[in-house]
């Protein structure tokens, strides 16, 4: 549950703040040629990002007593971040076993739009963390990022894949998605937007590299069961794979190293991926509740879930 006090902020419920957030996030990362009444929009940044330091700050409330578990050696935090990709927050929730096995077309793509809404763009976001991050970590992240682009060949590119998606199956991203998917990018865009949450970031990034290739496979096989073309699956396809690839490195080549420097940013580390996984924990619960219906019924396992 999020600790956001939405009526010290201004705003009358999650909804509303996540819109604010999600409309300011909008506006700050789309590059503009003129800087129109700037000491306004300025003002305005400010007010914003005292809002989403709050919402950040409310969120590792949540996560801290968690996070504080980790070891500081390298090698026992690695074997610590790992455990999460079977006991971390959302990690198994039985919604991926019904989106493989059962779940209609138009029930599928009411999830995609959802989740299209909460991706805050993964190249953009390692853009953003790896600035001055020392040499080992910083070349990793590259590494990372050029895979993102498709090693320069724009058919390649990971965010055009999702696109292509959601073009084959016939809707854009939802405007009016729910607030836990609009959390989710919020979140996301905080970590890697702000360099004191920095490690944060990295965390995050590294969670969703480790627990990705589960979700992926079992949404690619549902979309292949509902017959879309492999070409239009290729996102959920190659993620189902390359990430495990990701994982070992971004584990061994980041994590590893940044802890060996640095043992004090291991509880940072810790707090981004529990915040990332359980961002995604909350959205997977509310994607439950409106499948209801259908998920209850084909679906047994789900009154067992978080």
């Amino acid at each position: 549950m999020l600790r956001t006090n939405t009526s010290a902020l201004g705003f009358d419920s999650l909804d509303a703040l996540h819109r604010r957030l999600a409309a300011f996030n909008g506006f700050r990362l789309t590059p503009r040629l003129h800087a129109h009444n700037w000491e306004a929009a300025l003002a305005e940044e400010q007010e914003l990002r005292l809002i989403e330091g709050r919402f950040v700050e409310g969120e590792r409330l949540g996560v801290r007593a968690w996070a504080s578990q980790a070891p500081t050696d390298p090698d026992q935090f690695v074997a610590w971040f790992e455990t999460l990709k079977a006991d971390g927050p959302g990690q198994n929730d039985p919604l991926f076993d019904w989106l493989e096995q059962h779940a209609s077309l138009e029930e599928m793509v009411w999830f995609l739009r959802q989740e299209m809404a909460g991706e805050a763009g993964f190249d953009d976001l390692v853009a953003l963390t790896q600035v001055r991050l020392p040499a080992q970590a910083k070349l990793e992240l590259a590494r990372n990022y050029w895979d993102e682009m498709g090693q320069g060949h724009p058919g390649g590119m990971h965010g055009p894949l999702l696109e292509r998606l959601s073009d084959q199956l016939g809707f854009k991203p939802d405007r009016n998605a729910i607030w836990e998917s609009l959390a989710l990018s919020n979140l996301m865009v905080a970590l890697a937007a702000n360099r004191h949450y920095t490690y944060q970031s990295i965390g995050a990034l590294g969670a969703i590299e480790m627990t990705a290739p589960w979700r992926a496979e079992k949404v690619n096989a549902g979309l292949k069961r509902l017959k879309v073309g492999g070409e239009a699956r290729r996102y959920y396809a190659l993620h189902a794979t390359l990430d495990v690839k990701h994982s070992v490195a971004w584990n061994r080549e980041v994590f590893h190293s940044l802890v060996a420097d640095e043992p004090a940013v291991a509880q940072a580390l810790a707090e981004g991926a529990l915040l990332r996984l359980r961002a995604g924990e909350r959205c997977f619960r509310r994607y439950r509740r409106e499948f209801r219906g259908a998920f209850e019924g084909s679906a047994p396992s789900a009154q067992q879930a978080h």
